[in-house]
């Protein structure tokens, strides 16, 4: 990012993610500003914005005077219980039709830059025989979220190419670290608990991004010329197993996993019998994708390898449930 171009404007700035984005940019000398729905704890140097519901009507004009880059985490997530009688009309209010809303008022306001954090969901739910997801792929999303962000990005484009705002599409696997929550969290929660887990004969592959790696291909997405109009894969760049990511985990812990074989057919019909297929399926399935053109393009690398990732994760949970 040029020297006058050195405001960063987040959303979603007290997340998971939004979290240690904002002290990742600030420490890189960055001006950060920090969009939120209602008042809340930052990490030291970033503004508060408090900006209310995300959505189509969202007036954003304070938040973006004088705004080089947006960085845009807010979004409705994929949740495992969901609730809402239309999933799909809930998803596209936030995810987007509030994002669109965000980056028409961002080029009117002269914002350069537009990082839009979507998901590798667009690209669909599992690969096969060692094929991984590429940039190139066309899109397969199959969820009401994988959708909604699909969506968004094709009306990001759009709104790129009516305004010349500088759009970069960053779509991330599942992401872990400190305050990870999810499936990821109940992993850490039943390693915990030393329960014997029925999944030593998943032979899979997953990709997955530490946070802290995510945080710093965002902000290199957001400062470096050579990423704009571009969409971007990211990942730790070493894939993993289910049976080896427990392990892992386990033995960071010093809870070591207890794993014993399964029939996946069995597995799966605990599945469907419980409402939980979707949660079994991703212990099972792969899910890999190629970040090599973020890596060349950018000359980015990942500054924490996964097995430096989830030993933070890991001494995170450690402390904070007194283990």
């Amino acid at each position: 990012m040029s020297k006058a171009a050195n405001r960063l404007l987040v959303t979603g700035a007290n997340g998971f993610v939004g979290q240690p984005l904002c002290a990742g940019a600030t420490r890189r000398g960055l001006q950060v500003f920090g969009a939120v729905r209602s008042a809340c704890e930052l990490p030291a140097g970033v503004e508060p914005l408090i900006i209310g519901a995300v959505d189509g009507e969202t007036d954003w004009a304070a938040a973006l005077c004088g705004v080089d880059a947006v960085i845009h985490l807010a979004a409705r997530v994929h949740v495992m219980k969901e609730a809402a009688a239309e999933p799909l009309a809930e998803f596209l209010k936030v995810n987007l039709h509030g994002t669109a809303n965000l980056a028409r008022q961002a080029a009117r306001a002269g914002v350069k830059r537009f990082v839009y954090v979507s998901s590798i969901k667009v690209n669909g739910e599992a690969t096969h025989d060692g094929c991984k997801i590429t940039e190139n792929d066309t899109p397969a999303p199959q969820d009401p979220y994988g959708i909604s962000k699909w969506d968004a990005e094709q009306a990001l484009h759009r709104i790129a190419g009516e305004t010349g705002l500088e759009i970069v599409i960053v779509r991330p696997p599942l992401v872990y670290g400190a305050n990870v929550k999810g499936n990821f969290e109940q992993m850490l929660k039943m390693l915990a608990k030393r329960f014997p887990l029925p999944l030593a004969s998943a032979h899979n592959q997953r990709s997955l991004v530490y946070v802290e790696n995510l945080v710093d291909g965002l902000i290199a997405c957001a400062t470096l010329p050579a990423a704009a109009g571009k969409t971007y894969l990211i990942s730790d760049g070493e894939d993993i197993s289910t049976p080896d990511l427990l392990k892992r985990l386990g033995a960071a812990m010093g809870c070591p996993a207890k794993l014993f074989p399964c029939p996946h057919a069995l597995l799966k019909l605990a599945g469907r019998l419980t409402g939980k297929s979707a949660a079994i399926e991703r212990l099972l399935g792969s899910l890999q994708i190629d970040s090599g053109e973020i890596r060349r393009e950018l000359d980015w690398e990942p500054p924490h390898t996964l097995q430096q990732g989830l030993q933070a994760t890991a001494e995170w949970y450690r402390r904070t449930h007194r283990l």
